[in-house]
């Protein structure tokens, strides 16, 4: 079973066990989130299989995690250039993350 969830304006393929990498949340080390906005649901796999496609979203359907860790990201560096105009900026972003763990999804 997997599910397609949107968080922080991207979506992302989800299974049971997964290990994810959100924008920052506000939540602890260890805290339960649900994420609530679930997509696409498919049950089982092969032809047999069932998918619930959600018109937006997916009615009663939730996915279940648990925080296991927060951090930044390696650094990007942008930087901007006018060729003979002597003008050069640098400037960095660290994005930072919450690892998520998936533990459930639930219809």
């Amino acid at each position: 079973m997997y599910a397609i969830v949107r968080a922080g304006g991207k979506q992302y393929r989800v299974e049971k066990g997964d290990t994810i990498y959100l924008e920052s949340l506000s939540a602890a080390v260890g805290e339960k989130v649900t994420l609530g906005e679930v997509l696409f649901v498919s049950e089982g796999g092969g032809e047999k299989g069932e998918a619930r496609l959600g018109s937006p979203l997916v009615d009663k359907a939730l996915v279940v995690g648990t925080v296991v860790g927060e951090g930044r990201d390696r650094k990007i560096r942008i930087f901007k250039y006018k060729k003979r105009k002597h003008y050069r900026r640098t400037k960095g972003h660290r994005q930072a993350y919450t690892a998520l763990r998936i533990d459930a999804i639930e219809l």
